[in-house]
C-alpha cells in the first residue's frame, strides 16, 4: 500500500465530498499517520469509511466525521481545546497540530495508556491526557475556545456550554437512540449561545450518560 497516496485518497474521496473542505484541517489529517492509531487486526481497514473498533465498545470516528468536526470548528492555531473521549488518540493528535493546546479526557484506562504512548512517539508537546470520567465541575476554573465531544449525549447541559470562552464553539452529537444530529454550539457573549443542527449521524452514548430506559405497563 502507498500510504501517502492512501491518505490523500481519504481526503479527496471521503472527507471533501462530505463537506470537510477546510484546507488547513485536511492537511493536518493527512500529516498525522492514522495507521499508527489503528489496532493491528484492523490495519487493512485503516483508511476505510467506517468506525474502526478499539475494544468491545469504543470505536474510532470515521474519517468523514473527523473532517466535518474540524471543518465546522475552523481552528486558526491559537485555540485551547478540550476533547472528551481520547479514544485512539488520532483526532487528539490532529487537534494538537491545529491549536495551541489540547486537554483530552478518556475514561478507559487501556485506551488512555495506548493513546499516551502513540502521541508520545509523535513528540507532540501541547497535549495533556487525563484518565477520568468527564464531569463539568472539574473544569469550572477553565474555559476553552473549542470543545469536542466524541460520543453522543441526550441533551446539552448548561454547565457544558459555560466551559466555552466567548467566541468559542462546541461540537457534540445529541439525541435519542433512534434520532441523533451533530450540533454546533457557539458562545457569542457571557449570557448568549447559538445552537445549530449540522447533519444527522449516530454515535455511541457517553459512558455514564446513557438515556434512561422507559418502561410501560
Amino acid at each position: 500500500m502507498d500510504i501517502k497516496q492512501a491518505r490523500k485518497n481519504v481526503i479527496e474521496q471521503q472527507i471533501r465530498p462530505w463537506g470537510g473542505l477546510n484546507v488547513r484541517a485536511n492537511q493536518a489529517l493527512a500529516e498525522i499517520p492514522r495507521e499508527k492509531f489503528v489496532p493491528e487486526e484492523y490495519q487493512k481497514l485503516v483508511f476505510a469509511d467506517i468506525e474502526i473498533p478499539l475494544n468491545g465498545v469504543d470505536k474510532m470516528l470515521s474519517p468523514k466525521i473527523e473532517g466535518r468536526i474540524l471543518d465546522c470548528l475552523n481552528l486558526q492555531g491559537n485555540e485551547e481545546i478540550l476533547e472528551v473521549g481520547t479514544g485512539s488518540g488520532y483526532l487528539t493528535s490532529v487537534l494538537a497540530k491545529l491549536s495551541t493546546s489540547v486537554q483530552s479526557i478518556e475514561i478507559e484506562k487501556e485506551l488512555y495508556e495506548s493513546a499516551k504512548a502513540r502521541i508520545k512517539k509523535l513528540k507532540l508537546k501541547n497535549v495533556e491526557l487525563i484518565n477520568d470520567d468527564f464531569i463539568c465541575s472539574n473544569f469550572q476554573e477553565e474555559e476553552f475556545d473549542a470543545i469536542i465531544i466524541s460520543s453522543a449525549l441526550t441533551y446539552i447541559d448548561e454547565d457544558l456550554k459555560k466551559l466555552l470562552k466567548v467566541g468559542g464553539s462546541l461540537f457534540v452529537v445529541v439525541g435519542s437512540k433512534n434520532h441523533m444530529h451533530a450540533t454546533l454550539v457557539s458562545r457569542s457573549s457571557k449570557i448568549d449561545w447559538q445552537t445549530n443542527s449540522l447533519f444527522e449521524t449516530r454515535l455511541e452514548f457517553m459512558k455514564g450518560h446513557e438515556p434512561v430506559e422507559q418502561f410501560s405497563f
